[in-house]
This record gives structure tokens, C-alpha cells and sequence, in this order.
């Protein structure tokens, strides 16, 4: 019934030692020879997801920086693509200045930062990036870019997440992808856009889509789904709205969803 998987990479797909488990790894190779589609929806940049993408042996569009780029493995072509708009951007970059704020930015998938600090290092490593600083950030906020990202304590972060909402308005998707981190796309660039627009690619329905997440930034994908499914190590109020919740990610709790629902074999 399920022909295509959309499945967040951190704390979901991969364990707490940033791993695909032997086990995992088989399940997705599976599901592929039974012939479904099985690609990553994650906030990371293109070439860190890509890397994931290819070890794992996937050679489809995969979903990136939350749904703002949609990208072929195999040729590299650019199916999707939101832009944040120029004028937030703008707002959002004088913002952070004003606050003294920790912003970085993604231009041609390459990651910047105005200055090297310990959050940009952290972040950096994390995700297996190289970072560029960049001091004159304004020649750099001028350009496309498919994401920019401030770095903060989480309670700060859901302080200013609705003043940033009201200043920057309706043209942008904010969203958290994990507690320290705050993600400003277009209003089309989250995980939800990019899945619709997957599954009209491939030419299956909604309701023959899975997606697997663990954060709130997922639950654009599982309210899109037919079938959405939360961690067991998920925020809360995503078992909330999920259909089904499997196992965590340190206990192949992707593997338990492919094996139930596209290999239809009970644990």
C-alpha cells in the first residue's frame, strides 16, 4: 500500500552515535527491492545529507534544508527550490546584529558564519561541515539562500521565535529542528511542501506515503502522510499528532516501520 518513505536523518534514521545501524541499513535495502521509494527528509544542507544519502545506497531526490531544496542524488539536479524572501532576510540579518545573535547562512550549500565562535565550531561538527566566516555578512545576506539559522539557548529561542515571526511575517517558515536551533525558510520550504511535491514526482498519493521524524520541524511531513509516524525518542507533541509511534532511534525503530508497514512483517 506504502510506495514512498520520508525519513528524518538525526535522531531518527541515525542512532546517538550518528550511525544507519547494519540492521536499518538492510530494512531500507528492502524496501527499495520491494520497490518502494525510500528517500531522507532532514534540515541539514545538501552535502551533509547527500553523504548520508549515498552511504546508505539511495539514488533518489532527497530533502534538504527542511524541504527547501529537493535535489537528485544521481545527476544533481534541482527539482524544488525556496529561497528565504530577500526583504526578511534582510530584517532578519539586521535583527540578529541589533541582539548581538549567532546567524548563519547557506550560499551555493555552503555554510557561513559573519564570525568563528564555539556555536558555528559545535554546529560544524555535528553535522561533518566545513564553515566559511564571512565579516562582511551583508554581501552574503544579498544572496539566495535556502536556510539561515540562529544558534541559542532554547528558552531565548522560543522567546523570539513569535517576535521574529510578526517582524519577518508570513513569506517564512520558522521552525526548530533541535532545541538550540532556529530555522528561518520560505513560507513553501518545510518538510510538508517538499513531500507533496515528492509524491507527485513519483506519482503515488499522499496516502501512500510514510514519513518517520523525531522534532517538531517533522510534523509538516506527518500531517501530510498517510502514515505518519513518530520516534520513540520524539518530542512529545509529535506522538501527539503522529498515527503510529515505533521504537527510538537507538533501537532501529525505523527498521520496525518498514518491516510492519511496506514489508508487512510483524516484529
Amino acid at each position: 500500500m506504502y510506495k514512498l518513505v520520508a525519513i528524518d536523518i538525526d535522531d531518527t534514521l541515525i542512532n546517538d552515535d550518528k550511525e544507519v545501524t547494519p540492521a536499518t541499513q538492510r530494512a531500507l535495502e528492502q524496501a527499495v527491492a520491494k520497490g518502494a521509494v525510500v528517500t531522507l527528509a532532514t534540515g541539514r544542507a545538501y552535502a551533509s545529507a547527500q553523504a548520508i544519502a549515498r552511504q546508505t545506497g539511495l539514488n533518489v531526490p532527497i530533502i534538504t534544508y527542511q524541504g527547501a531544496l529537493v535535489k537528485n542524488l544521481l545527476d544533481e539536479q534541482v527539482l524544488y527550490e525556496r529561497y528565504v524572501p530577500m526583504d526578511a532576510a534582510h530584517k532578519l540579518f539586521e535583527y540578529c546584529i541589533q541582539n548581538n545573535l549567532h546567524l548563519q547562512t547557506y550560499i551555493d550549500d555552503k555554510l557561513y558564519a559573519r564570525e568563528e565562535n564555539q556555536k558555528l565550531i559545535d554546529y560544524a561538527a555535528l553535522n561533518k561541515t566545513k564553515y566559511y566566516v564571512e565579516p562582511d555578512f551583508a554581501k552574503l545576506v544579498a544572496r539566495p539562500t535556502p536556510k539561515m539559522l540562529i544558534i541559542d539557548e532554547p528558552d531565548y529561542l522560543d522567546e523570539i521565535a513569535p517576535v521574529l515571526r510578526e517582524l519577518l511575517g508570513e513569506s517564512v517558515h520558522i521552525t526548530k529542528s533541535k532545541p538550540n536551533f532556529l530555522e528561518i525558510m520560505h513560507h513553501e520550504g518545510t518538510k510538508g511542501h517538499a513531500l507533496k511535491f515528492l509524491a507527485a514526482h513519483f506519482g503515488c498519493a499522499l496516502s501512500e506515503c510514510i514519513a518517520i521524524g523525531d522534532s517538531w520541524n517533522d510534523h509538516e511531513m506527518l500531517e501530510a502522510a498517510g502514515l505518519g509516524v513518530a520516534m520513540g525518542n520524539a518530542i512529545p507533541a509529535l506522538k501527539e499528532i503522529a498515527d503510529y509511534v515505533t521504537a527510538s532511534n537507538n533501537e532501529d525503530g525505523v527498521k520496525l516501520v518498514i518491516d510492519k508497514f511496506i514489508l508487512g512483517q510483524e516484529a
